[in-house]
């Protein structure tokens, strides 16, 4: 009864152990690696097989910090490959954290554009960039109304002639969005970006319970083919450490033709759902502070009581001058 016990324990182990192989396989043959990031990082330092990085990008065997946690840095890490397929999926998972509580910034981007590795004012990297954005903006600059709190993951299609608003956050030309919770917790973040058909979709597990929570879902965004993945982030007065612990990408398309490759390559960037920027509109002009306030008040004290004694000194000496007469 014992070695027949044991024979079948082996048979149910092996079983498991093939079933695993199998899923594995699968997995290797769905998730492409030319355009993936899995840990631990090899080549740690200097070359990042598949990807170039710059700026103040660091890489260790088990992050990729595309910024620390200092003022007036940054750091972006693209792809070489260009994607051909038509639809799939990436997940990315990161970590932001910094020593800041209450002031911290400025947040990060994942791109997937027709240029790549050049630098710029938004969130590290080019203006005027032609393709998506997805925005993970950690720091509210408060300049025009905003109807959500920081930090805020939207998205941006861009055809590469409008500009990225940071003064306004990006709310007049953003697709869509949400308001998010993820820095300084002790587990990884992570995020989905799924287009399919046509069909931008982005969710988050930012909880640590292993599910994905939709963010939005926009219809009719057409987005080339040939397009580069990539990662950027900034600092300014305000800083965080923007850590990248893994990126992978899905192939979903069934079938693609070559002809169909070279027609989705020539789309240009856009959304037909996508609203035309809003009319720039200035701010009001803020308020007095309360230490303009105390000093206005206190000059007012201070010219009454000036005004005080030299009246009382006044009369004093108007009626001295009349007992003398």
């Amino acid at each position: 009864m014992t070695h027949i016990n044991t024979n079948w324990f082996l048979a149910f182990f092996g079983a498991l152990v093939a079933l695993e192989l199998v899923k594995s396989s699968e997995n290797n043959e769905y998730m492409k690696r030319e355009h993936s990031l899995v840990r631990p990082f090899q080549g740690v330092g200097v070359i990042l097989p598949h990807w170039d990085f710059l700026g103040n990008t660091m890489v260790t065997s088990n992050y990729i910090r595309l910024t620390p946690d200092l003022q007036s840095k940054s750091g972006a890490l693209w792809n070489y490959s260009p994607v051909m397929g038509r639809n799939w999926e990436v997940h990315v998972g990161f970590k932001v954290h910094g020593k800041g509580n209450e002031l911290f910034g400025d947040g990060f981007a994942i791109w997937y554009t027709k240029d790549r590795m050049q630098t710029g004012p938004v969130f590290g990297s080019k203006d005027h960039f032609s393709g998506l954005a997805i925005i993970l903006d950690t720091y509210s600059n408060h300049n025009g109304p905003h109807n959500h709190q920081h930090p805020y993951l939207s998205a941006m299609v861009n055809n590469g002639t409008w500009s990225y608003d940071h003064d306004r956050d990006g709310t007049h030309t953003q697709l869509a969005g949400c308001e998010v919770r993820f820095r300084n917790v002790d587990y990884d973040t992570f995020i989905s970006i799924r287009y399919e058909n046509d069909v931008l979709s982005v969710s988050t597990d930012l909880e640590d319970r292993n599910e994905w929570k939709n963010c939005f879902v926009v219809n009719n965004v057409e987005l080339p083919t040939g397009y580069f993945f990539g990662m950027s982030a900034t600092t300014g007065d305000l800083s965080d450490n923007h850590d990248i612990h893994s990126f992978k990408f899905f192939d979903i398309d069934t079938t693609i033709s070559h002809d169909e490759i070279l027609r989705r390559s020539n789309i240009i960037p856009n959304a037909k759902t996508f609203e035309a920027p809003r009319e720039h509109k200035e701010d009001p002009k803020p308020g007095m502070s309360n230490a303009k306030i105390f000093f206005i008040l206190l000059l007012v004290v201070l010219v009454t009581a000036g005004v005080a004694i030299f009246a009382i000194s006044y009369y004093k000496d108007r009626n001295a001058r009349k007992r003398f007469y």
